[in-house]
Protein backbone atom coordinates (compact mmCIF):
# COMPACT_ATOMS: atom_id res chain seq x y z
CA UNK A 1 0.00 0.00 0.00
CA UNK A 2 1.66 3.16 -0.94
CA UNK A 3 2.39 6.04 1.16
CA UNK A 4 3.26 10.06 1.03
CA UNK A 5 6.26 11.51 3.14
CA UNK A 6 6.11 15.15 3.62
CA UNK A 7 8.92 17.05 4.98
CA UNK A 8 7.14 20.47 6.50
CA UNK A 9 7.90 23.31 6.55
CA UNK A 10 8.36 24.50 3.20
CA UNK A 11 6.11 27.76 2.04
CA UNK A 12 4.20 26.86 -1.70
CA UNK A 13 5.97 29.55 -4.42
CA UNK A 14 5.03 29.38 -8.01
CA UNK A 15 2.28 28.49 -10.77
CA UNK A 16 0.18 24.89 -11.39
CA UNK A 17 -2.73 24.30 -13.42
CA UNK A 18 -5.61 22.61 -12.33
CA UNK A 19 -7.19 19.32 -13.88
CA UNK A 20 -10.80 19.41 -14.71
CA UNK A 21 -13.71 18.23 -12.49
CA UNK A 22 -14.13 14.89 -11.12
CA UNK A 23 -17.46 15.43 -10.31
CA UNK A 24 -18.87 17.02 -13.41
CA UNK A 25 -16.23 14.00 -15.85
CA UNK A 26 -18.23 11.06 -13.91
CA UNK A 27 -21.65 12.02 -14.74
CA UNK A 28 -20.57 13.59 -18.27
CA UNK A 29 -18.84 10.23 -19.07
CA UNK A 30 -21.87 8.04 -18.40
CA UNK A 31 -24.09 10.74 -20.43
CA UNK A 32 -21.93 8.31 -23.28
CA UNK A 33 -24.73 5.65 -22.84
CA UNK A 34 -27.42 8.36 -24.16
CA UNK A 35 -26.39 8.27 -27.49
CA UNK A 36 -24.47 5.71 -30.53
CA UNK A 37 -22.51 8.59 -31.89
CA UNK A 38 -19.10 9.77 -30.39
CA UNK A 39 -19.07 11.66 -27.31
CA UNK A 40 -15.71 13.33 -27.41
CA UNK A 41 -14.27 14.72 -23.94
CA UNK A 42 -11.54 16.99 -23.10
CA UNK A 43 -9.66 18.48 -19.85
CA UNK A 44 -10.86 14.85 -17.99
CA UNK A 45 -8.77 14.30 -15.17
CA UNK A 46 -6.03 11.56 -14.65
CA UNK A 47 -7.97 9.99 -11.95
CA UNK A 48 -8.53 6.83 -10.52
CA UNK A 49 -12.50 7.35 -9.89
CA UNK A 50 -12.14 8.05 -13.38
CA UNK A 51 -10.41 5.14 -14.74
CA UNK A 52 -13.15 3.33 -12.63
CA UNK A 53 -15.92 4.72 -14.37
CA UNK A 54 -13.91 3.71 -17.72
CA UNK A 55 -14.13 0.33 -16.85
CA UNK A 56 -17.46 0.24 -15.95
CA UNK A 57 -18.53 1.68 -18.88
CA UNK A 58 -16.27 -0.58 -21.45
CA UNK A 59 -17.75 -3.66 -19.57
CA UNK A 60 -21.09 -2.26 -20.99
CA UNK A 61 -19.75 -2.05 -24.68
CA UNK A 62 -19.02 2.00 -24.60
CA UNK A 63 -15.66 2.19 -26.23
CA UNK A 64 -13.11 4.23 -25.19
CA UNK A 65 -10.03 5.57 -26.43
CA UNK A 66 -7.90 8.04 -24.27
CA UNK A 67 -5.05 10.00 -25.82
CA UNK A 68 -4.20 12.27 -23.05
CA UNK A 69 -6.60 14.62 -21.39
CA UNK A 70 -9.02 13.86 -24.08
CA UNK A 71 -11.45 10.79 -24.07
CA UNK A 72 -13.47 9.37 -27.05
CA UNK A 73 -16.73 7.50 -26.04
CA UNK A 74 -18.58 5.79 -28.28
CA UNK A 75 -21.98 3.96 -26.87
CA UNK A 76 -23.16 2.23 -30.23
CA UNK A 77 -22.66 -1.44 -29.05
CA UNK A 78 -23.18 -1.23 -25.39
CA UNK A 79 -24.88 -4.48 -24.60
CA UNK A 80 -24.32 -5.37 -20.76
CA UNK A 81 -27.13 -3.36 -19.10
CA UNK A 82 -25.78 -3.91 -15.81
CA UNK A 83 -23.11 -2.26 -13.31
CA UNK A 84 -21.68 -5.17 -11.23
CA UNK A 85 -21.03 -5.10 -7.74
CA UNK A 86 -16.99 -5.54 -7.56
CA UNK A 87 -17.27 -2.03 -10.51
CA UNK A 88 -19.91 0.04 -7.86
CA UNK A 89 -18.57 -0.75 -4.68
CA UNK A 90 -15.11 1.49 -4.83
CA UNK A 91 -17.13 4.43 -6.70
CA UNK A 92 -20.62 5.39 -5.68
CA UNK A 93 -20.94 7.75 -8.79
CA UNK A 94 -21.62 4.00 -10.71
CA UNK A 95 -25.08 4.69 -10.03
CA UNK A 96 -25.33 7.34 -12.70
CA UNK A 97 -25.58 4.80 -15.25
CA UNK A 98 -28.86 3.71 -13.89
CA UNK A 99 -30.94 6.60 -15.75
CA UNK A 100 -29.29 6.78 -19.06
CA UNK A 101 -29.80 2.97 -19.06
CA UNK A 102 -33.14 3.05 -18.55
CA UNK A 103 -33.88 5.93 -20.59
CA UNK A 104 -31.95 4.55 -23.33
CA UNK A 105 -32.79 0.70 -23.75
CA UNK A 106 -35.83 0.47 -20.74
CA UNK A 107 -33.78 -1.40 -18.51
CA UNK A 108 -30.84 -1.54 -16.05
CA UNK A 109 -29.26 -3.76 -13.60
CA UNK A 110 -27.13 -1.89 -10.83
CA UNK A 111 -25.65 -2.41 -8.06
CA UNK A 112 -26.27 -0.47 -4.69
CA UNK A 113 -23.67 2.16 -4.54
CA UNK A 114 -20.49 2.16 -2.22
CA UNK A 115 -17.64 4.68 -1.80
CA UNK A 116 -16.74 6.77 1.11
CA UNK A 117 -17.46 5.97 4.34
CA UNK A 118 -18.72 9.66 5.26
CA UNK A 119 -22.15 9.20 5.64
CA UNK A 120 -25.08 7.09 4.27
CA UNK A 121 -26.17 9.37 0.97
CA UNK A 122 -29.09 6.83 -0.21
CA UNK A 123 -30.09 6.15 -3.63
CA UNK A 124 -34.17 6.35 -2.69
CA UNK A 125 -34.52 9.68 -4.59
CA UNK A 126 -33.25 8.03 -7.57
CA UNK A 127 -35.63 4.88 -7.38
CA UNK A 128 -38.52 7.32 -6.50
CA UNK A 129 -37.63 9.73 -9.23
CA UNK A 130 -37.57 7.19 -11.94
CA UNK A 131 -40.25 5.35 -10.49
CA UNK A 132 -42.38 8.75 -11.08
CA UNK A 133 -41.48 8.67 -14.54
CA UNK A 134 -43.44 4.98 -14.91
CA UNK A 135 -40.33 2.60 -13.92
CA UNK A 136 -41.13 -0.62 -12.92
CA UNK A 137 -38.05 -1.25 -9.85
CA UNK A 138 -37.41 -3.86 -7.63
CA UNK A 139 -34.07 -4.52 -5.80
CA UNK A 140 -33.05 -8.16 -5.18
CA UNK A 141 -29.52 -9.51 -3.64
CA UNK A 142 -28.41 -6.14 -3.49
CA UNK A 143 -29.42 -4.58 -7.09
CA UNK A 144 -31.32 -2.30 -8.23
CA UNK A 145 -33.39 -3.60 -10.94
CA UNK A 146 -35.06 -0.96 -13.15
CA UNK A 147 -37.45 -1.72 -16.55
CA UNK A 148 -39.81 0.67 -18.93
CA UNK A 149 -40.82 0.83 -21.96
CA UNK A 150 -40.27 4.60 -22.16
CA UNK A 151 -39.86 6.62 -19.51
CA UNK A 152 -42.54 9.42 -19.35
CA UNK A 153 -42.21 13.38 -18.18
CA UNK A 154 -43.24 13.79 -14.43
CA UNK A 155 -42.71 16.47 -11.75
CA UNK A 156 -40.34 15.16 -9.07
CA UNK A 157 -39.80 17.03 -5.84
CA UNK A 158 -36.47 15.96 -4.02
CA UNK A 159 -37.26 15.64 0.03
CA UNK A 160 -33.23 16.93 0.25
CA UNK A 161 -30.84 18.03 -2.66
CA UNK A 162 -29.03 15.65 -3.93
CA UNK A 163 -26.03 16.06 -6.77
CA UNK A 164 -26.31 12.51 -7.93
CA UNK A 165 -29.95 12.17 -7.70
CA UNK A 166 -30.50 15.39 -9.97
CA UNK A 167 -27.88 14.56 -13.10
CA UNK A 168 -29.09 11.06 -12.96
CA UNK A 169 -32.64 11.62 -13.39
CA UNK A 170 -32.08 14.73 -15.58
CA UNK A 171 -30.23 12.49 -17.81
CA UNK A 172 -33.35 9.97 -17.73
CA UNK A 173 -35.85 12.52 -18.50
CA UNK A 174 -33.66 14.09 -21.78
CA UNK A 175 -35.12 11.05 -23.38
CA UNK A 176 -38.25 10.41 -21.84
CA UNK A 177 -41.75 11.54 -23.24
CA UNK A 178 -42.70 14.92 -22.13
CA UNK A 179 -41.55 17.47 -19.93
CA UNK A 180 -39.87 16.12 -16.41
CA UNK A 181 -39.71 19.11 -13.92
CA UNK A 182 -37.09 18.73 -11.29
CA UNK A 183 -37.46 20.83 -7.96
CA UNK A 184 -35.29 21.61 -5.00
CA UNK A 185 -32.95 20.51 -7.57
CA UNK A 186 -29.39 20.72 -7.02
CA UNK A 187 -27.63 23.62 -8.29
CA UNK A 188 -23.63 22.81 -8.19
CA UNK A 189 -21.28 24.08 -11.28
CA UNK A 190 -21.17 20.59 -11.66
CA UNK A 191 -24.77 19.77 -12.40
CA UNK A 192 -24.57 22.49 -14.90
CA UNK A 193 -21.45 20.96 -16.60
CA UNK A 194 -23.62 18.12 -17.10
CA UNK A 195 -26.66 19.62 -18.43
CA UNK A 196 -24.55 21.89 -21.06
CA UNK A 197 -22.77 18.71 -22.10
CA UNK A 198 -26.16 17.18 -22.35
CA UNK A 199 -27.46 20.52 -24.61
CA UNK A 200 -24.64 19.53 -26.92
CA UNK A 201 -26.05 16.67 -27.70
CA UNK A 202 -29.45 17.77 -28.22
CA UNK A 203 -30.97 17.52 -25.01
CA UNK A 204 -33.86 20.26 -24.04
CA UNK A 205 -32.95 21.75 -20.78
CA UNK A 206 -33.70 24.49 -19.01
CA UNK A 207 -33.02 26.23 -15.18
CA UNK A 208 -29.75 24.47 -14.95
CA UNK A 209 -28.48 26.09 -11.73
CA UNK A 210 -31.18 27.11 -10.42
CA UNK A 211 -33.01 24.98 -8.06
CA UNK A 212 -36.09 23.83 -10.93
CA UNK A 213 -34.89 22.04 -13.95
CA UNK A 214 -37.00 21.75 -16.71
CA UNK A 215 -35.95 19.12 -19.88
CA UNK A 216 -38.14 18.51 -22.54
CA UNK A 217 -37.95 14.77 -23.90
CA UNK A 218 -36.48 14.27 -27.57
CA UNK A 219 -36.37 11.17 -29.21
CA UNK A 220 -32.49 10.77 -29.47
CA UNK A 221 -29.30 12.49 -28.88
CA UNK A 222 -26.09 12.67 -30.97
CA UNK A 223 -22.73 12.82 -30.58
CA UNK A 224 -20.80 16.10 -29.46
CA UNK A 225 -17.08 17.70 -28.22
CA UNK A 226 -17.68 18.93 -25.15
CA UNK A 227 -14.56 20.35 -22.29
CA UNK A 228 -15.25 19.64 -18.98
CA UNK A 229 -15.00 22.30 -16.34
CA UNK A 230 -11.92 23.20 -14.16
CA UNK A 231 -11.94 21.36 -10.54
CA UNK A 232 -13.05 24.02 -7.98
CA UNK A 233 -12.24 21.96 -5.00
CA UNK A 234 -8.98 20.69 -6.39
CA UNK A 235 -8.15 24.76 -6.98
CA UNK A 236 -9.43 25.22 -3.08
CA UNK A 237 -7.24 22.72 -1.67
CA UNK A 238 -4.15 23.97 -3.00
CA UNK A 239 -5.43 27.86 -2.63
CA UNK A 240 -5.47 26.36 1.20
CA UNK A 241 -2.39 24.64 0.49
CA UNK A 242 -0.53 28.09 0.02
CA UNK A 243 -2.17 30.01 2.71
CA UNK A 244 -1.50 27.51 5.76
CA UNK A 245 2.32 27.47 4.63
CA UNK A 246 2.23 31.35 3.82
CA UNK A 247 2.85 30.94 0.25
CA UNK A 248 2.49 32.61 -2.79
CA UNK A 249 0.98 30.63 -5.67
CA UNK A 250 -0.70 31.26 -9.07
CA UNK A 251 -3.34 28.60 -10.13
CA UNK A 252 -4.50 28.75 -13.99
CA UNK A 253 -7.05 26.72 -16.00
CA UNK A 254 -9.20 27.56 -12.88
CA UNK A 255 -12.16 29.94 -12.61
CA UNK A 256 -12.85 31.87 -9.81
CA UNK A 257 -16.78 31.98 -10.77
CA UNK A 258 -17.63 28.87 -9.00
CA UNK A 259 -15.26 29.41 -5.83
CA UNK A 260 -16.77 32.41 -4.11
CA UNK A 261 -17.59 31.01 -0.60
CA UNK A 262 -13.86 29.22 -0.41
CA UNK A 263 -12.34 32.64 -1.83
CA UNK A 264 -13.93 35.24 0.82
CA UNK A 265 -13.05 32.54 3.92
CA UNK A 266 -9.58 33.02 2.58
CA UNK A 267 -9.43 36.34 2.46
CA UNK A 268 -11.20 35.85 6.20
CA UNK A 269 -8.35 34.30 6.92
CA UNK A 270 -5.45 37.18 5.57
CA UNK A 271 -5.17 35.80 2.11
CA UNK A 272 -4.57 38.30 -0.74
CA UNK A 273 -5.81 37.27 -4.15
CA UNK A 274 -6.24 38.36 -7.50
CA UNK A 275 -8.71 37.01 -9.81
CA UNK A 276 -8.60 36.73 -14.07
CA UNK A 277 -10.70 34.83 -16.49
CA UNK A 278 -8.96 31.36 -16.02
CA UNK A 279 -6.57 32.43 -13.39
CA UNK A 280 -6.39 32.83 -9.19
CA UNK A 281 -3.52 34.25 -7.63
CA UNK A 282 -3.38 34.07 -3.65
CA UNK A 283 -0.45 35.06 -1.27
CA UNK A 284 -0.65 34.70 2.53
CA UNK A 285 2.03 37.52 4.37
CA UNK A 286 0.81 36.61 7.71
CA UNK A 287 -0.09 33.60 10.17
CA UNK A 288 -4.00 32.88 9.57
CA UNK A 289 -6.67 34.17 11.42
CA UNK A 290 -9.48 31.41 12.19
CA UNK A 291 -12.52 31.45 9.76
CA UNK A 292 -15.96 29.87 11.21
CA UNK A 293 -18.24 28.26 8.64
CA UNK A 294 -21.12 26.39 8.17
CA UNK A 295 -21.57 23.37 4.91
CA UNK A 296 -24.54 23.95 2.95
CA UNK A 297 -25.15 22.75 -0.72
CA UNK A 298 -23.92 24.86 -3.24
CA UNK A 299 -24.16 27.97 -3.64
CA UNK A 300 -23.31 27.97 0.27
CA UNK A 301 -19.74 26.83 1.56
CA UNK A 302 -18.90 23.15 -0.17
CA UNK A 303 -18.62 20.05 2.94
CA UNK A 304 -15.37 19.23 0.11
CA UNK A 305 -13.55 21.56 1.87
CA UNK A 306 -14.07 21.94 4.94
CA UNK A 307 -11.05 19.03 5.85
CA UNK A 308 -8.96 21.45 3.98
CA UNK A 309 -10.15 24.23 6.34
CA UNK A 310 -10.05 22.65 9.51
CA UNK A 311 -6.06 21.86 8.80
CA UNK A 312 -5.84 25.61 8.14
CA UNK A 313 -7.64 26.62 11.68
CA UNK A 314 -5.35 24.24 13.50
CA UNK A 315 -2.20 26.29 13.02
CA UNK A 316 -4.53 29.73 12.74
CA UNK A 317 -4.55 32.73 14.89
CA UNK A 318 -7.94 32.19 17.28
CA UNK A 319 -10.55 29.39 17.57
CA UNK A 320 -12.96 28.51 14.64
CA UNK A 321 -16.22 26.64 15.02
CA UNK A 322 -16.95 24.44 12.08
CA UNK A 323 -20.43 22.91 11.00
CA UNK A 324 -20.99 20.07 9.33
CA UNK A 325 -24.63 19.89 7.78
CA UNK A 326 -24.01 17.36 4.88
CA UNK A 327 -22.46 14.09 6.16
CA UNK A 328 -22.81 12.73 9.73
CA UNK A 329 -19.48 11.34 9.71
CA UNK A 330 -17.25 13.69 7.75
CA UNK A 331 -15.45 14.78 11.10
CA UNK A 332 -13.33 11.22 11.01
CA UNK A 333 -9.98 13.58 9.99
CA UNK A 334 -10.14 14.98 13.53
CA UNK A 335 -8.44 12.31 15.27
CA UNK A 336 -5.53 12.41 12.64
CA UNK A 337 -5.11 15.94 12.62
CA UNK A 338 -4.77 15.44 16.92
CA UNK A 339 -1.69 13.12 16.12
CA UNK A 340 0.00 16.12 15.17
CA UNK A 341 -1.08 17.94 17.69
CA UNK A 342 -3.90 19.48 16.63
CA UNK A 343 -6.32 21.13 19.27
CA UNK A 344 -10.07 20.12 17.77
CA UNK A 345 -12.99 19.46 20.22
CA UNK A 346 -16.45 17.84 18.66
CA UNK A 347 -19.75 17.53 19.45
CA UNK A 348 -22.41 16.27 17.29
CA UNK A 349 -21.80 17.80 14.06
CA UNK A 350 -20.14 20.52 14.93
CA UNK A 351 -16.39 21.29 15.45
CA UNK A 352 -13.75 23.68 17.63
CA UNK A 353 -10.84 24.53 16.41
CA UNK A 354 -7.92 26.05 18.66
CA UNK A 355 -5.14 26.74 16.68
CA UNK A 356 -1.63 26.12 17.97
CA UNK A 357 1.58 28.00 17.33
CA UNK A 358 2.68 24.49 15.01
CA UNK A 359 1.66 20.72 14.54
CA UNK A 360 4.11 18.04 14.86
CA UNK A 361 5.06 15.50 12.05
CA UNK A 362 3.29 11.62 12.82
CA UNK A 363 2.27 8.87 11.06
CA UNK A 364 -1.63 9.33 10.08
CA UNK A 365 -3.85 7.44 8.38
CA UNK A 366 -6.68 8.81 5.26
CA UNK A 367 -9.78 7.73 6.37
CA UNK A 368 -11.62 9.68 3.00
CA UNK A 369 -10.98 11.58 -0.07
CA UNK A 370 -10.84 15.18 1.39
CA UNK A 371 -9.41 13.67 4.63
CA UNK A 372 -6.40 12.93 2.87
CA UNK A 373 -5.73 16.57 1.67
CA UNK A 374 -6.50 17.63 5.07
CA UNK A 375 -3.58 15.42 6.15
CA UNK A 376 -1.40 16.77 3.18
CA UNK A 377 -1.80 20.34 4.29
CA UNK A 378 -1.31 19.25 7.85
CA UNK A 379 1.36 17.52 6.63
CA UNK A 380 3.23 20.91 5.09
CA UNK A 381 2.96 23.00 7.66
CA UNK A 382 4.09 20.51 10.12
CA UNK A 383 7.48 20.47 11.85
CA UNK A 384 9.16 17.33 11.02
CA UNK A 385 8.19 14.11 8.57
CA UNK A 386 4.31 13.33 8.11
CA UNK A 387 3.42 9.91 6.57
CA UNK A 388 -0.07 9.72 5.09
CA UNK A 389 -0.59 5.61 5.06
CA UNK A 390 -3.84 4.82 2.49
CA UNK A 391 -3.39 7.55 0.01
CA UNK A 392 -5.47 5.16 -2.48
CA UNK A 393 -8.51 7.76 -1.31
CA UNK A 394 -6.06 10.96 -2.14
CA UNK A 395 -5.81 9.40 -5.49
CA UNK A 396 -9.40 9.14 -6.20
CA UNK A 397 -9.71 12.68 -6.16
CA UNK A 398 -6.26 14.74 -7.12
CA UNK A 399 -4.75 14.21 -10.11
CA UNK A 400 -0.72 13.82 -9.40
CA UNK A 401 -0.90 16.07 -6.40
CA UNK A 402 2.46 14.95 -5.20
CA UNK A 403 4.06 16.28 -8.68
CA UNK A 404 1.77 19.32 -8.48
CA UNK A 405 3.15 20.49 -5.10
CA UNK A 406 6.82 19.19 -5.41
CA UNK A 407 6.47 22.25 -8.33
CA UNK A 408 5.71 24.10 -5.97
CA UNK A 409 8.16 23.72 -3.60
CA UNK A 410 6.92 21.54 -1.17
CA UNK A 411 9.03 18.50 0.10
CA UNK A 412 6.85 15.53 -0.90
CA UNK A 413 7.28 12.01 -2.34
CA UNK A 414 5.63 8.73 -2.65
CA UNK A 415 6.76 5.70 -0.88
CA UNK A 416 5.64 2.26 -2.71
Amino acid sequence: MQKLAIQGGNPLHGEIFISGAKNAALPIMCASLLSADSLRLSNVPDLHDVATMRKLLQQMGVVVDVQGDCMNMQGGNVTKLEAPYDMVKTMRASVLVLGPLVARFGEAMVSLPGGCAIGSRPVDLHIKGLQAMGAEISIEHGYIHAKAKRLKGARIFFDIVSVTGTENLMMAAVLAEGVTVLENAAREPEVVDLANCLIEMGADIAGAGTDMITITGVDRLHGAEYSILPDRIESGTFLVAAAATGGNITLRNTSANILDNVLEKLQEAGAKIQTEADTIHLEMRQRPNAVNLRTAPYPAFPTDMQAQFMALNTIAQGSAMMVETIFENRFMHVQELRRLGAQIDVEGNTAVVRGVASLEGAMVMATDLRASASLVIAGLVAQGETVIDRIYHLDRGYAHIETKLTALGANIRRLK
